[in-house]
Order: C-alpha cells, then sequence, then structure tokens
C-alpha cells in the first residue's frame, strides 16, 4: 500500500512540476506549485518526517504561496519587458540549469560511493527545534523576522506607489 502511495504522490509531484515550467499563465504556475509543495509534503509523510511534511505543506504551500500569488497579482508579468532583458535571463536560466546538474550529478556520484550513507540520526522534535531557536538561534531568528518585516515594508510601499501611478 505504501508503494501505491509512493508512487501516486511521487507522480502527482513529477508532473505538477512539468506543467508548472510548461505553462505560459503564471497564476497557474503557482497552482502548480502549490500541488508540488502538496504532494512533498505527503512524501516527506511517508518518510516518516511528520514534522518536516506538515511544514512543507503549512509554510510553503500555504503561507509562501500566498504571497507569490499576491505578488503575481501586484506585479504584472506581461507589462513590457524589454528583449535585451529576455535574453540574458534566458542566458542565464540555461546556465543555471546546467550548474544545476552538474551539482545533482555530483551529488548522486558521491551518494553512490561506499560509506556514503546516512548514519542514525538523532531524533529531532518540535519541541527540540523550538529550544534551539529561542536559545542557540536567537538571533538569526529574530534577524530573519526583522528581515521579513523590511519585505512586507517595502510591498506596502511598493503597492502604494503603484496604486499612485
Amino acid at each position: 500500500m505504501m508503494t501505491v502511495v509512493f508512487f501516486v504522490l511521487a507522480g502527482a509531484c513529477v508532473g505538477s512540476v512539468l506543467a508548472m515550467i510548461l505553462t505560459r499563465n503564471p497564476s497557474y504556475g503557482a497552482l502548480y506549485l502549490v500541488l508540488t509543495f502538496a504532494s512533498l509534503g505527503g512524501l516527506f509523510g511517508l518518510l516518516g518526517a511528520p514534522f518536516m511534511a506538515v511544514v512543507q505543506i503549512i509554510i510553503y504551500a500555504g503561507a509562501i504561496m500566498v504571497l507569490f500569488i499576491f505578488l503575481i497579482m501586484m506585479v504584472r508579468p506581461d507589462s513590457g519587458i524589454p528583449p535585451e532583458k529576455r535574453k540574458f535571463a534566458a542566458a542565464a536560466g540555461i546556465a543555471l540549469a546546467v550548474i544545476l546538474a552538474i551539482e545533482l550529478g555530483l551529488a548522486a556520484f558521491f551518494s553512490a560511493l561506499p560509506g556514503a550513507g546516512a548514519s542514525e540520526a538523532a531524533a529531532v522534535t518540535p519541541q527540540a527545534i523550538g529550544r534551539l531557536l529561542l536559545t542557540k538561534y536567537l538571533y538569526p531568528f529574530e534577524m530573519s523576522s526583522i528581515l521579513i518585516i523590511a519585505a512586507l515594508v517595502g510591498a506596502i510601499a511598493l503597492a502604494q506607489k503603484r496604486g499612485e501611478s
């Protein structure tokens, strides 16, 4: 049964990623990305990582995708991008795709080496993560919240400026 669920979730994940890449409508692409995040959450659940599954679904499929959809609605993607910038973006995209393919190939090569298996990891619980965030990593945690607030203020300022013009 677990194998069937895995193949259904993996198929949904790969299919939604392909649909996201091939669609021309950015709103549909964002919705396909939500489906991708949800199926990834299911895969994390199958791996025995319920915390990561819930974080994947709530944080990524919920909060971040809502921000993406608002961004798509706020900034019209078809608003006259000059052709020279499109050529640069295409070249940069191809270069990044080649770099990603090389990284994935190296990761696959090094993980296939003898002795590269995963060692027994300590159980990570939400309580342990919370304790670390509020003790050892309190400063970076607070800095990230300040960064998020600054991004929110910037988005509001851009929305107001766009409304005036």
